[in-house]
This record gives structure tokens, C-alpha cells and sequence, in this order.
């Protein structure tokens, strides 16, 4: 037994006006079809065009291992050049994947093959974040440090995106310090005996394809999977509430710094601590919501049985 799940709304190409009212007042994920068809990009990017392109270029590499405590946070794995990560995609699956990725400040010159949506975010355009990977490499379950709204474009393939509503995030078994959940939970197949508040979980799915672009709300939880080989680009922009873009900045300026400094002061200590602590912090929450509900239960038909007595 899994999740159900919701479709994630699909729609063509949105006005400003459209998008600002549907989906980012309200913080609602979307799918925009039909929206970057005039972009060179569109018909030209692909793996024999990066190829070409960034072949040389050395790219930060990660894999499907757990965090490492001897790695400070997004810290690769590895790095090799583009053409030869290319070549294991086109070999066959592989986990790994390439994620928080500038492309476009190794090669300036593929910016003339996007264009900038104009939806009514103030997108940071110094930082266009490409991310790749093989066919059934996944990316863990997570939230972005800072908070961003995300313009999450796919080229090349077909990938798997689940979505969590933030508002669900006491039951996401979230590690402390942090802004990923427990590692040992499998997103494709969660064990709901291990971590039973995921039962009250109701994530959000799609598949997408080639041009198609997914918005991707403020502190929105995500897990990719991709189903080929193919590499997406992200365009982001600061939180608008300001209690995420105080959030994003704690994160970015002190948090991230304080998980650095004990995985190098305790080592593997520190990681299973927050492993044990996300467990404990999520089910003593749940075993408490449960309870609640089993006595207002027992109220309710206690009330019930006393009303049918005095007939």
C-alpha cells in the first residue's frame, strides 16, 4: 500500500495575470504546457547539443548514497567532465545525477537559448540551476534552503515529480538542521509501520515531459525521479511571504554553517542523532494527534450512548 496521490493541475500556456491569481497568491503547484515553445531552447537542447557545447566542462556528480558527515551540505560526490557523464547516461540506468548545477556561467552563451518567463516573479538571474540524471536516478525527498518560488522547466525524457504542501511538513519526518527528510524512508514504496505519520501524508504528482514547466511553491516539499535520462533547469525567485524569506536567510546564513561545523566536530554521531531525533520528534507528534482523536471519539459516543439510555 502506497500513497494517494493528486494530480498535479495541468494547464497551456497562462498570462501574467492568470498565473499571479491561480497559483502564486494561492501557493498551488501547476503545470504550464505550451509555455517556452518560442525558446530555441525548445528544439535545440538536448544531450548531443550539450555535448557539443559543454563537453568539456567538469560537472559535480552525487549519487544515491546516504549523507556522508565528512561532506559539508551539497557537497559532490565527485566530478567528471560533461561528455564523459553523457556517455553513462546514454549507456543505460545509473543513479547518478547532477544537481545545483550553473551551467550557464561555464557557458554563458546558451542564455540566448531561453527566455526569461514573464509571469510576475522577479526571477534571480544570475542563478539558472540545471540538474540531470539517469534513467531511475532519484533525488531525495526535500524542501530548498531558501524558500524560492521555482520555475522547474524539463528537457529530454520523461521525469517523475511528487510534491508535498509545506503545511505537512510536521509529518515528513524532517531531520533536524536540516531541510531533507529521514533518508530511510522510500518515497516509491513508504513503510507505513516504520513511519506511520506518512499515512497522513497526501502528496501531489506528475510526469513530465520535454517543454513542459512546473511551478514549484514556497518551501514546497519535492522528490524527482526520472523515468529517462534527461536534465531539467530550474529559474528561481525570493520568498514573497516574509516569514519564508526570513526562514531562507536563517538557512542560508547560519543554519547550513551550524550542520557543517557538527558534522565535523561529531562525525557520523551527529548524523545518526538527527536520524533518530526526526523519528522520535515526528511519531511522538502523531502518537499525540492520534490519541486526541480517540478520545473525542470516545466522547462523542459516550455522549451518544447516554442520550439513547435517557429515551
Amino acid at each position: 500500500m502506497g500513497f494517494n496521490y493528486i494530480e498535479i493541475e495541468r494547464v497551456e500556456k497562462l498570462t501574467k495575470k492568470e498565473f499571479i491569481e491561480n497559483y502564486y497568491k494561492p501557493q498551488k503547484p501547476v503545470v504550464i504546457t505550451n509555455q517556452i515553445e518560442d525558446w530555441p531552447a525548445f528544439s535545440k537542447w538536448n544531450f548531443k547539443f550539450l555535448r557539443e557545447l559543454a563537453g568539456d566542462k567538469t560537472v559535480p556528480l552525487y549519487d544515491s548514497r546516504k549523507t556522508d558527515y565528512t561532506k559539508k551540505v551539497n557537497e559532490p560526490d565527485f566530478t567528471m567532465t560533461m561528455s564523459e557523464y553523457i556517455d553513462i547516461l546514454e549507456k543505460g540506468p545509473t543513479d547518478l545525477r547532477i544537481f545545483l548545477y550553473n551551467l550557464m556561467k561555464d557557458v554563458p552563451a546558451m542564455k540566448a537559448d531561453m527566455k526569461w518567463p514573464k509571469l510576475g516573479l522577479r526571477l534571480i538571474k544570475s542563478l539558472p540551476l540545471v540538474f540531470f540524471g539517469g534513467q531511475d536516478a532519484k533525488v531525495f525527498m526535500h524542501y530548498d534552503i531558501d524558500f524560492p518560488n521555482i520555475f522547474h522547466i524539463h528537457f529530454e525524457g520523461k521525469k517523475q515529480c511528487v510534491l508535498v504542501d509545506p503545511k505537512e511538513t510536521k509529518y515528513m519526518y524532517r531531520l533536524p538542521y536540516s531541510w531533507i527528510c529521514n533518508e530511510d524512508i522510500d518515497f516509491d514504496n513508504p513503510d507505513f509501520e516504520r513511519f506511520p505519520a506518512l499515512r497522513k501524508v497526501k502528496p501531489y504528482i506528475t510526469n513530465l515531459q520535454h517543454g513542459e514547466m512546473l511551478y514549484m511553491p514556497e518551501g514546497w516539499w519535492h522528490y524527482m525521479k526520472y523515468l529517462t535520462p534527461g536534465f531539467s533547469l530550474s529559474l528561481r525567485s525570493l520568498a514573497g511571504s516574509p516569514v519564508n524569506l526570513w526562514k531562507g536567510l536563517l538557512n542560508v546564513a547560519a543554519i547550513r554553517y551550524y550542520d557543517n561545523w557538527m558534522r565535523k566536530r561529531k562525525g557520523q554521531e551527529w548524523l545518526d542523532y538527527k536520524d533518530m531525533e526526526s523519528v522520535r520528534r515526528t511519531n511522538a507528534l502523531f502518537e499525540k494527534e492520534e490519541a486526541k482523536v480517540s478520545s473525542a471519539i470516545e466522547k462523542s459516543n459516550s455522549i451518544l450512548l447516554k442520550r439513547q439510555i435517557n429515551k
